[in-house]
């Protein structure tokens, strides 16, 4: 099986390199108008991840370790040899993996509402599950249960337009990609060795209401690296970037000044 699928990519604004990495079922749209407000000051890269959005070309992919290698090759094509990575949910496993093996490309990693724990087997039982109802019914119907606990409960209806966007990104995700990601999401390994190793600074952004990963059950990865700045956002599920535009816009934008601060001193 090929996975020489080139993915389809944004690249916008100017100065050091940004890259930001979509969730499950998600596409370069979600950053659509978050990246924006950085491209004054940074250049941002927004690739569709490997089988969603337009980069279709392999839904199959196995393993989070097959997508990190293909945002290597895009980043390989672009001549992009450092960067900062600010990673949503599944975004964050493949950067992590993208850490693992290359972590001089590294600048600084922003885990945005993900971990570098591996699936509990409770967690593994609710991927097979998922995976099995995709397969046996596609994605419309997973989108009304999949998408709502994504947002905070009391926001919902402020939250309509955003939930709506979510939604459709899902629908649009082809079904093969949406269970082989599901299964390389529950097979992914433990990588809080790469927090652990990592010598650029990490950035957690966490929901206290977040569902999809837990804080209680995160928390503890936040002391693991050297460098490590945490931000919990109140009232804020799994979708910091509509649920907390402005408050995250200006998180990340201070993080990548911070990862790029030495760069600018030494120019």
């Amino acid at each position: 099986m090929s996975s020489n699928a080139d993915l389809a990519y944004q690249l916008s604004g100017k100065g050091y390199p940004v890259v930001f990495l979509h969730g499950f079922c998600e596409s370069k749209q979600v950053w659509e108008n978050f990246a924006p407000n950085l491209q004054e000051t940074f250049t941002t890269l927004i690739p569709d991840m490997p089988g969603f959005g337009e980069s279709t070309g392999n839904t199959h992919y196995t393993n989070v370790e097959e997508m990190a290698g293909e945002v290597a090759k895009l980043l390989a094509t672009l001549s992009i040899n450092s960067c900062v990575i600010v990673a949503h949910s599944l975004g964050g496993y493949v950067a992590l993996a993208l850490a693992e093996k290359h972590p001089l490309l590294v600048k600084g990693l922003c885990l945005f509402h993900s971990t570098a724990y591996a699936d509990s087997e409770e967690k593994k039982h609710t991927r097979n599950k998922t995976a099995d109802f995709i397969e046996k019914n596609g994605l419309e119907p997973f989108a009304e249960s999949f998408v709502p606990p994504l947002f905070f409960k009391g926001k919902r209806e402020t939250l309509a337009p955003d939930m709506e966007k979510a939604r459709q990104m899902v629908i649009q995700t082809p079904k093969e990609t949406a269970v082989a990601v599901t299964k390389a999401m529950r097979d992914r390994p433990d990588r809080t060795q790469v927090l652990k190793e990592a010598n650029y600074p990490v950035l957690f952004i966490a929901g206290r209401e977040d569902e999809a990963v837990p804080l209680e059950a995160a928390k503890s990865q936040f002391f693991l690296p050297k460098r490590s700045i945490v931000h919990i956002l109140p009232e804020t599920a799994h979708m910091g970037m509509f649920e907390r535009p402005r408050e995250t816009v200006l998180i990340v934008s201070q993080f990548c000044d911070l990862c790029y601060s030495s760069m600018a001193v030494s120019k």
